[in-house]
């Protein structure tokens, strides 16, 4: 018995921080009455304040925090026919992961000019992403 539903598309919304994928995650989500999930949700608070200290994760720290999003794709299966999941799966492998056994699941590369996406990032209050971070290479 197959565990995937295939009626079902999970649609990942990915960038960097302060591309615009949960502003526009969240209006599509709305439109389409679709499930909706930002990926900050599932960091462990360790990821969280290693960012908030202006730290950068590395491969090893965003490996269960990329568990936690395929688990939580292969579990919105169950609900609504469309499910977005925003994040920002920058490297193919971080992408491969997510995919594992949610072969209905397909990636948006949301893109943007550095100057708006850093000034997104300076007027934003109260996330752990801190600007100085955006020129970290993936």
């Amino acid at each position: 018995m197959s565990t995937t539903n295939h009626d079902h598309h999970i649609y990942v919304l990915m960038g960097v921080s302060g591309s615009g994928k949960s502003a526009v995650a969240s209006e599509v989500a709305h439109q389409l009455h679709a499930a909706f999930l930002d990926g900050d949700f599932l960091h462990p608070r360790r990821n969280i304040e290693k960012m908030a200290s202006g730290e950068p994760l590395n491969d090893d720290d965003r490996k269960p925090w990329l568990q936690a999003l395929n688990d939580a794709a292969f579990a919105m299966q169950r609900t609504n026919k469309v499910s977005l999941i925003v994040c920002s799966a920058l490297k193919k492998h971080y992408r491969d992961l997510l995919r594992e056994g949610n072969p209905n699941l397909s990636f948006i590369y949301l893109k943007g000019d550095f100057d708006v996406i850093e000034s997104r990032l300076k007027a934003r209050k109260g996330h752990f992403f801190k600007t100085q971070m955006l020129v970290t290479p993936v």
